[in-house]
């Protein structure tokens, strides 16, 4: 994935992923997930009473046809994780805007 964003001119090298914890309902007004299984993860540790909203990424870019977003590591598709990654950012960033 890091080779395929650098063609694009998008550097992930100082990115580093962590698990989700409960606080994170707290920290963030938003939060996205990236499949299914994603949003029932998170789902399992919202705290009762809790509101933030969960959303799949791909929510935001319903143009796609996508109902997630597939993982590269599997499917070795890196570029196209990247297209619709870049269309639902644009997406949601519509969407904030608006």
């Amino acid at each position: 994935m890091q080779k395929a964003a650098i063609r694009r001119g998008i550097d992930l090298g100082d990115l580093r992923a962590r698990q989700f914890t409960v606080a994170d309902f707290d920290r963030f007004d938003l939060i996205i997930g990236m499949d299914d299984q994603n949003i029932a993860d998170i789902e399992g540790l919202r705290p009762p009473g809790n509101s933030t909203p969960v959303r799949l990424l791909t929510d935001f870019a319903p143009q796609t046809g996508a109902d997630h977003v597939p993982d590269p590591y599997y499917t070795r598709d890196f570029d196209g994780a990247l297209d619709l990654i870049e269309a639902a950012v644009d997406g949601l960033a519509a969407h904030l805007d608006g």
